[in-house]
């Protein structure tokens, strides 16, 4: 994979916010339920989940800075160091290479000391035995993207999504609160293999259209027809909602346009516990080529000015 920042576009001092930002603007773009026809959209759109994997981790994105993993989180060449003439030992006057297994870090020398300190997580524990110190500890795996599809019952309900990883178990998650198409849920301990340990699974969400619902923040609309008996005497009606339907008091005299407000049947709160609701929107519903209807209001007229406040 090509530089994380780069291929986020973003600068290697930016923020985690900006960091987040770009990568959700680059998500939103590239995913793959937008560009069905594009399959270069889905690499790309990998690429920066990747990316962001590395730079969302704190201990990561350090680790990659230092140089001590690539852009894939794989642990980096322990010998990659420069030092001018193709690296190596720096000798003496008389050819022989200064130091040795017996004493890194003497006279003019590499500090080999301080190299397999950063790579191999402290002088006591390396591969050599090098005495005291602490350092950084060895990477783990790189991790693994995963895309879930959800319904848009299920996420506002946050029913429980089954999941078939990479190895071919499957798991069952629970979806969080306030989840949204571009929610990432990590699964510790799910991605490849490394030296310090699995990295993690993490999962994209995508949520599903509905034939009739429609998300506003954490509320559900829906425009509920009603007949003209209905809207005139008013009546009890049974409204759909994420939990299955519920009975509505439609009031007496309803025009098309008026909303209802049924509590707690929409999406969970993000914070602070609890859901939003579902707002119903009454929609009259009027019968064509009817002739009782006709010959109704043939007898009535409705002399208000309904338009007066529009100003015609």
């Amino acid at each position: 994979m090509a530089d994380p920042y780069s291929t986020l576009g973003v600068a290697r001092s930016a923020s985690e916010a900006e960091i987040k930002s770009a990568y959700r603007k680059l998500a939103k773009e590239l995913h793959p339920d937008k560009n069905k026809d594009n399959p270069k959209a889905a690499e790309k759109f990998s690429d920066v989940t990747r990316a962001y994997d590395l730079l969302s981790d704190k201990t990561k994105r350090a680790q990659f800075d230092r140089g001590e993993i690539d852009a894939d989180g794989n642990p980096a060449m322990p010998f990659g160091f420069g030092g001018g003439g193709g690296g190596g030992f720096r000798g003496d006057p008389r050819g022989q290479p200064q130091g040795g297994f017996g004493g890194f870090g003497g006279g003019d020398g590499a500090d080999f000391g301080d190299i397999f300190e950063g790579l191999f997580g402290g002088r006591g524990g390396g591969p050599f035995g090098f005495g005291g110190g602490r350092g950084a500890e060895p990477p783990k795996g790189a991790n693994v993207a995963y895309r879930l599809s959800v319904s848009f019952v299920d996420a506002a309900t946050q029913a429980m999504q089954r999941i078939t990883l990479a190895d071919g178990k499957t798991i069952d998650l629970k979806l969080p609160a306030g989840v949204e198409t571009g929610t990432q849920m990590r699964l510790a301990g799910k991605g490849q293999p490394g030296p310090g340990g699995n990295g993690d699974g993490i999962v994209t969400i995508t949520i599903k259209d509905h034939p009739f619902y429609e998300r506003d923040g954490d509320n559900v609309r829906l425009d509920l027809p009603i007949t003209l008996n209905e809207a005139v005497k008013g009546a009890k009606v049974k409204v759909p909602t994420v939990d299955g339907p519920v009975m509505l008091m439609v009031p007496a005299g309803s025009t098309s346009g008026k909303v209802m407000r049924l509590k707690g049947k929409g999406f969970s709160h993000k914070k602070g516990g609890g859901r939003g609701d579902q707002l119903v929107r009454l929609m009259v519903d009027l019968p064509q080529d009817d002739a009782e209807l006709e010959k109704l209001v043939e007898a009535w007229t409705d002399g208000r000015a309904v338009r007066a406040d529009l100003g015609v």
